[in-house]
């Protein structure tokens, strides 16, 4: 495949309410630079995700970036190059990954992305159906066994707060599939209590009455808890849920502060988890990344696993990413939306 010099691409140079007509812009760029363990991957299907929004709202406030920022934390697309380290790929490989949140996402026709947190792309789904995956596979993935420590093999149970969206329904399918949890998620919605159930939960409860849910199943406390939808909202009935020794963990940040000395009667733990943290800090360890999309590419092609996708947008434009920012904003979705270039 010959690669052109030049790309679209679709971002932003301040922050704005996404109806406004510049919240977000198409523009032409070079080609991105490839290092020495980067794939240029050509982009066919991403995914939104609640990082676009946030870091849409929040990276130019006040200012006009000099240089586009271009968002999309979920791809699927064509290996058309590579760099002098890469190890492991061919040109022509159909990939997914999530990427890294420091360089330029997946808003474009073209994208440069380290081998070492991509895998090859499950042959089941199709590129849309793989595009909603990685973000969320890799957060759940890490929530459950890196900061909870989730033993595959121990009978304890588990509260998922916000188990529809994307990153709680894989969470949910992945403790289901992987431990021998009892698995508790949040649904407030006949259509979301029918969601999480037929992605695995055991229990369904309303984040509403959080502590009266819960208990209404026979559940005095749970080991774990993992917070995908509102940490500080939450803490109180965190705090009472939790079992003494047991250990919490949240996506979520918040303004202000929480108690956390409200943890040490029961010498419970906090612990955040950041899919970006790898990345972001290059650390030893930043290749378990490809291999948690490795096994989570088997789990789903040996049908273990499935794709949470729920709604398709077709075109890369901006009206496009538009439509799908407005969905994820209004915070009511079910599973996963992707963008089919």
């Amino acid at each position: 495949m010959s690669v052109p010099s030049k790309m679209k691409a679709i971002g932003f140079t301040q922050s704005l309410a996404i109806a406004e007509q510049d919240s977000l812009v198409e523009f032409e760029t070079n080609l991105p630079e490839l290092k020495e363990h980067d794939l240029l991957v050509k982009v066919s299907a991403t995914s939104i995700n609640p990082a676009d929004a946030k870091i849409r709202i929040r990276s130019a406030q006040d200012k006009t970036l000099e240089q586009p920022k271009v968002l999309g934390y979920d791809a699927v697309g064509e290996v058309v190059g590579k760099g002098t380290d890469v190890e492991g790929f061919e040109l022509g490989d159909r990939v997914y990954y999530a990427g890294d949140v420091t360089r330029m996402g997946a808003n474009a026709e073209y994208q440069a992305v380290d081998y070492r947190i991509t895998a090859k792309a499950p042959t089941s789904l199709s590129d849309e159906a793989a595009a909603v995956m990685p973000l969320a596979t890799l957060t759940a993935w890490e929530a459950l066994f890196d900061r909870l420590r989730v033993r595959s093999e121990e009978k304890k149970s588990i509260l998922i707060i916000g188990g529809a969206g994307g990153v709680g329904s894989i969470t949910i399918q992945l403790a289901s599939q992987l431990t021998n949890l009892t698995v508790i998620a949040t649904a407030s919605r006949p259509e979301t209590e029918k969601w999480v159930r037929d992605m695995g939960a055991d229990h369904v409860v309303n984040h509403r009455n959080l502590v009266e849910s819960v208990r209404e199943q026979g559940i005095q406390h749970v080991d774990y808890i993992f917070n995908v939808a509102d940490t500080k909202g939450h803490w109180e009935s965190m705090v009472e849920l939790i079992a003494p020794q047991g250990m919490i963990s949240s996506i979520v940040e918040f303004d202000g502060g929480i108690d956390l000395s409200a943890l040490q009667g029961k010498s419970a733990g906090f612990v955040w988890e950041l899919m970006f943290t790898r990345s972001l800090f290059n650390t030893d360890d930043i290749q378990k990344q490809q291999d948690i999309l490795f096994q989570a590419a088997n789990l789903i092609d040996v049908g273990r696993i499935k794709s949470t996708l729920t709604t398709t947008l077709n075109g890369f434009s901006v009206e496009t990413l538009k439509d799908a920012h407005q969905r994820i904003e209004s915070r009511s979705s079910i599973g996963k939306t992707a963008i089919k270039y």
